[in-house]
């Protein structure tokens, strides 16, 4: 992957102000204590109210609309935080709620806000009268939210209010013990919509919700490394530490590589996004084909570290007591969430098929493939 005038190594003064506050924040708040209450279905409402005090929900927001005019790589250490540290909070799908409202020239309401892609996971839709039809499953944080943004293909975002009488909810969580529930729509009006102004991405919620899991992806993914590292170092067998047997060497520098990977996909997809947001109209972006490559790259190493750092545990690594499996759990859920690695991998082969063999090498190195932005629903469709 050849990558032009992309540097990460100096990040932005909010860049760095962001990262110590969320790193503040979760050390001192998010422990073994809080995740095992939210496990047994108490809600971290305390701790929302302190990400809300610090601005974190409206950090993409324009600062003439209230919010801190962050960019997306400017915002990538809540994202990395939100993995690390396994906080259980709806903050990402917040953060991107309330851009895509803001750039609608919408309102955003108090948070959280849970979001929904029309056209995936369900058969909603919305109908000229401005009323939705249909279920969606497995919509994020559903219970814990009173609005939702919809996003329709057709280049309209909606806000909808999920506690009218016209939506009904069934409760369901994905292996996180996240809330991923089942929605029904009978005929419930929105409370607001306008055509959503964002450079032509048709599916933004799929998308760039695919860009949220995959940047919390590389956060989980540092911290089981961190953690299988500790432990190779700490447990003794024969006489010597099992992290100087080759073999454990081996298993953990494979899986560094494929987190290292992750990462470097990850801020490549971050400063496409970023750029994407100050793009004009009808200009071409990258996105779509960093977002696919990013997210096949975490969902894959998810896999393999799920696998090597259990591995590196033994017996411990599997008990509830122990603390790996609240990464585990979230490298297992977040992995297949907007997509997983194999639904991605099958867009970028589409594009390469459709590209031929004269287009490949040109639109590989130019991470375009004809896979634009607002072309994804059509190579994907029907990917859940």
């Amino acid at each position: 992957m050849i990558v032009e005038n992309l540097d990460t190594s100096a990040p932005s003064p909010l860049q760095s102000l962001i990262a110590d506050s969320v790193e503040r924040l979760f050390t001192d708040q998010v422990n073994a204590q809080l995740l095992a209450r939210f496990d047994a279905g108490e809600p971290a409402s305390a701790l929302w109210q302190q990400v809300v005090e610090l601005g974190l929900p409206l950090a993409l927001v324009a600062e003439e609309a209230g919010g801190s005019g962050a960019s997306w790589l400017d915002v990538s250490p809540v994202l990395r935080a939100l993995g690390y540290w396994s906080v259980p909070l709806p903050l990402s799908e917040t953060l991107l709620a309330a851009l895509l409202l803001s750039r609608a020239g919408l309102a955003v309401p108090e948070g959280p806000i849970s979001l929904i892609q029309i056209g995936r996971l369900g058969d909603l839709h919305l109908d000229k009268d401005g009323l939705l039809h249909g279920r969606c499953i497995n919509v994020p944080w559903a219970r814990s939210c009173q609005w939702a943004v919809v996003a329709d293909p057709q280049g309209w975002l909606a806000l909808v209010d999920l506690r009218q009488a016209q939506v009904s909810l069934e409760a369901g969580s994905n292996v996180a013990g996240e809330a991923r529930d089942t929605l029904q729509f009978a005929a419930a009006p929105v409370h607001a919509s306008a055509p959503l102004q964002l450079a032509g991405i048709r599916e933004p919620v799929w998308l760039l919700g695919a860009l949220l899991r995959a940047c919390m992806l590389v956060g989980a993914l540092e911290a089981s490394l961190d953690q299988a590292v500790a432990y190779a170092n700490e447990r003794v067998q024969f006489g010597k530490a099992i992290g100087t047997f080759q073999a454990i060497q081996q298993q953990l520098a494979h899986m560094a590589g494929a987190i290292g990977a992750a990462r470097t996909a990850a801020q490549v997809a971050l400063h496409s996004a970023s750029q994407l947001l100050q793009a004009g109209p009808g200009e071409r972006s990258s996105l779509a084909f960093d977002v696919a490559v990013a997210k096949v790259c975490a969902s894959e190493a998810a896999s393999l570290a799920a696998s090597v750092s259990h591995q590196v545990h033994g017996a411990i690594g599997f008990t509830h007591e122990h603390s790996l499996h609240y990464s585990s759990r979230r490298l297992w859920s977040w992995r297949d969430e907007f997509g997983s690695d194999a639904q991605w991998a099958d867009v970028l082969g589409q594009a390469a098929i459709a590209a031929g063999s004269q287009g490949f090498w040109a639109g590989l190195t130019a991470r375009d493939l004809g896979l634009h932005a607002s072309h994804t629903e059509e190579t994907a469709h029907g990917l859940a």
